[in-house]
């Protein structure tokens, strides 16, 4: 037992932590003059070992689930999706959305096209909500900063909101609340031409090389201002406002990650900064969720396929949930 402790602890702090790169950066800038216990040279290792990390576990996940959802391409998920019915499609709508894009503005567009297909609008609210929130890089990269424990719990957490949210939209009814042209929209069903492995590793490539270019820039801005926060603000400042002393913490950092467009990857760097300034971890995870699934850009998008009242209902479930969850880890927090 105590050798598998050992192997998963070296998995978790050199594989996924990358902690050997981090000494390497160190060890690199104090040759080159730079105090690393200093501000600015802590600034320039954070930033450093961040960015390569991040980059390298981006460009590794996304191959690799981009690799997987070659065998869910959106026609195929239509289908499948369309044989389930209740609680269990909204189950397995969830549980798509983990493999699917990395952002809700991407996800966008395929809510519009399962509901233009004629699923039931609970179903593919589940999928909408679950897909920027819980996707599978999400648990790993998750794992890499926070540990197994968080990761796991994150993600079932993130599932049982999808679940229940697009749950509780379909017992609303409000299929009249989706813009018109979505809903007279006739889903055309094109023949899927079976992909060979060396077409998946291809497509899976296309999509490493795409995502890369639309997401390094928001890392390149979350790894700065995570540098920021990790060597310019006082400890003292972070904890009077994200800490134990403030009850409305966990409300606070889900309102101030709406305005932001970024993904989990840009999202990282800053909520790992927070977290070992004494932020508390609902906090910090609450602001994650909040910039994953409610930015502004998104809601501006979304609200091109759907109507007022509906986008105020997906918003409250939204941000509800997150809110629990944040408050839920932040009670947890000290048995982890």
């Amino acid at each position: 037992m105590e050798t598998l402790k050992t192997g998963w602890d070296f998995f978790q702090n050199e594989v996924l932590g990358m902690q050997w790169l981090n000494r390497l950066i160190d060890t690199m800038l104090n040759a080159c003059g730079l105090d690393t216990t200093g501000r600015i040279g802590g600034s320039i290792q954070f930033f450093l070992y961040d960015i390569v990390k991040i980059i390298v576990l981006l460009c590794v996940l996304i191959l690799i689930i981009s690799y997987i959802q070659s065998y869910f391409p959106p026609e195929r998920t239509k289908k499948i999706l369309g044989r389930f019915q209740g609680i269990w499609a909204n189950i397995l709508a969830a549980l798509l959305g983990t493999v699917t894009p990395f952002c809700s503005c991407s996800s966008i567009p395929l809510f519009i096209g399962f509901t233009s297909a004629g699923l039931p609008i609970g179903v593919t609210f589940s999928f909408l909500i679950s897909s920027p929130m819980v996707d599978l890089g999400s648990l790993v990269l998750l794992m890499s900063i926070f540990g197994w424990k968080v990761a796991v719990i994150y993600v079932v957490l993130g599932l049982v909101i999808a679940v229940a949210g697009g749950t509780l939209i379909e017992k609303l009814h409000l299929d009249n609340q989706v813009e018109e042209y979505i809903r007279n929209g006739r889903a055309i069903d094109v023949p899927q031409e079976e992909l060979h492995v060396k077409d998946r590793i291809q497509y899976a490539w296309e999509q490493v090389i795409t995502t890369a270019k639309k997401v390094i820039p928001y890392i390149v801005i979350g790894v700065g201002i995570g540098a920021v926060i990790h060597n310019w603000i006082p400890e003292t400042f972070i904890v009077s406002v994200l800490g134990e002393r403030n009850p409305f913490g966990v409300v606070l950092a889900t309102i101030a990650g709406v305005p932001m467009y970024a993904d989990i990857f840009g999202t990282i760097p800053i909520a790992e900064a927070l977290l070992s300034k004494g932020a508390l971890l609902g906090v910090v995870l609450s602001f994650m969720m909040g910039v994953t699934t409610l930015s502004l850009p998104s809601m501006i998008m979304l609200r091109k396929a759907v109507k007022p009242k509906l986008l105020g209902i997906f918003i409250a479930i939204c941000t509800g949930g997150i809110v629990i969850v944040g408050y839920f880890f932040n009670i947890i927090q000290p048995m982890m």
